[in-house]
């Protein structure tokens, strides 16, 4: 090998190293030495979150193998969508990743809200009431609800709403929700995120203690858990407790970031069976529904669903490590166990979460180039900033941030189909804070 090849090599080498891209990317020295010594200290966390993504990845091929699921599988179905076996076995799998009796796995159900609210109106009547045990409920089932009014709401077909709120230390009140279970109630809602609420998220087995005791009560109360960005990131699920329904967004962690669309309820076979009559109409429920040429992303998406949320895991704790070492506070702080996909990171400033969000949108793969603006989003009651160059419009597994502009200026950063991906948006946005003279690295 002749020295000027040599000296080729080791020059083309070092231009490739990680670290002269991301410089090459934007990222200051600086930053990438900060970042560095923010990751030594991560290693065992990011073990044991790949061990959980092993046992859940475990769980969804002992699922897909003991329904015996093949090529013909991923076709799809036009029209009615009759005998769509491919749709059909897609629930069974869903029903047995959960452990719960049944499932509904559709294309027709556009999002999270969508499911939610289908699993609502599908198992209340007129005369019900609806209890919601953590408190205020994600800003667009507040329109579903009637908190807001709007039109087609719960309240408008007689269903009475109340809500227990949590304690100041986002734990459940068991005295408050037991007092609140009336002759009436017929729906006890958990939300395992925050929502745009700076709380604590809920972890599984606190939702599972909730549970236990509303049953132990009141066993015909229909306990349904919002699940939406908390699949598959710890080994076990809320349905694993007993809850009648776990409802979910395909476009979140259950879909693996190649689900174009889609959510899921899973649960009891009554409370799914009234959903998917719902959904369509009486006397069709489940049997219609054409799956298109989805299959294939949904089988897929779910497969690569365990090691997707395992990264978008460590991009969040990571970016609550980093942005600490700047005095922002962040919920949940790096330490604390994970029970979503969600971080939260306090601004203070509309300043702060413009630039935050900016940072995100400069290192997305589609639409790096376009400046994210506050907007008055459909279902939210303030303007909103969202930030999301995503391969599916408003996939929240893919890397995201979000925020309400008013106090205390919190940006929620989720997703990253990748962890390299993840910590790149993060460095980021980090970087556009800088650039601003929002904060100065070399003095966190």
């Amino acid at each position: 090998m002749s020295q000027q090849f040599e000296a080729k090599r080791d020059t083309l080498r070092s231009k490739m190293s990680v670290r002269n891209y991301y410089a090459h990317m934007g990222i200051s020295p600086a930053l990438w030495e900060l970042a560095d010594k923010v990751l030594k200290n991560l290693r065992e966390r990011f073990e044991a979150i790949d061990e959980i993504a092993q046992v859940n990845q475990l769980k969804v091929l002992h699922a897909m193998q003991k329904n015996r699921i093949s090529a013909e599988h991923f076709n799809g179905s036009t029209g009615y969508g009759y005998n769509d076996a491919g749709r059909d076995d897609l629930e069974k799998v869903y029903a047995d990743v959960f452990h719960t009796e049944d499932a509904l796995v559709r294309s027709q159900i556009t999002c999270g809200t969508h499911a939610l609210s289908l699993a609502l109106a599908a198992n209340l009547r007129p005369g019900d009431e609806m209890v919601s045990v953590s408190g205020k409920p994600y800003d667009t089932l507040e329109e579903v609800i009637g908190i807001r009014p709007s039109r087609g709401s719960l309240a408008e077909y007689g269903i009475t709403y109340r809500q227990v709120e949590l304690k100041e230390d986002g734990s459940f009140d068991f005295d408050a929700i037991r007092s609140s279970l009336g002759p009436k109630t017929r729906i006890a809602a958990i939300q395992r995120s925050k929502g745009y609420l700076t709380r604590p998220s809920l972890s599984v087995d606190e939702i599972g203690e909730v549970i236990h005791m509303i049953k132990t009560i009141r066993p015909d109360i229909i306990v349904m858990v919002d699940n939406c960005y908390g699949e598959f990131v710890d080994t076990v699920e809320p349905s694993d407790y007993g809850a009648d329904m776990t409802v979910g967004s395909l476009i979140k962690n259950p879909g693996g970031g190649l689900a174009p669309m889609g959510g899921y309820i899973a649960g009891t076979r009554e409370c799914v069976e009234n959903c998917a009559v719902r959904l369509t109409s009486p006397g069709l429920g489940r049997e219609v529904g054409a799956s298109l040429q989805i299959n294939r992303s949904f089988y897929q998406g779910l497969f690569l669903a365990p090691t997707v949320t395992a990264g978008a895991l460590k991009g969040a704790i990571f970016a609550a490590a980093l942005f600490e070492r700047f005095g922002y506070h962040c919920i949940p702080d790096a330490r604390s166990p994970r029970n979503d996909i969600i971080q939260a990171i306090e601004f203070k400033t509309p300043q702060g979460l413009r630039a935050f969000c900016e940072g995100i949108q400069a290192a997305a793969p589609v639409d790096s180039y376009v400046t994210p603006e506050p907007w008055a989003m459909p279902g939210y009651d303030s303007d909103v900033i969202m930030a999301a160059g995503a391969f599916i419009q408003g996939s929240s597994i893919e890397l995201s941030a979000d925020g309400p502009l008013h106090e205390p200026y919190a940006a929620y950063f989720q997703g990253g189909l990748t962890w390299e991906h993840a910590r790149f948006g993060i460095l980021k946005a980090a970087q556009r804070l800088a650039d601003k003279g929002i904060i100065q690295i070399g003095r966190e």
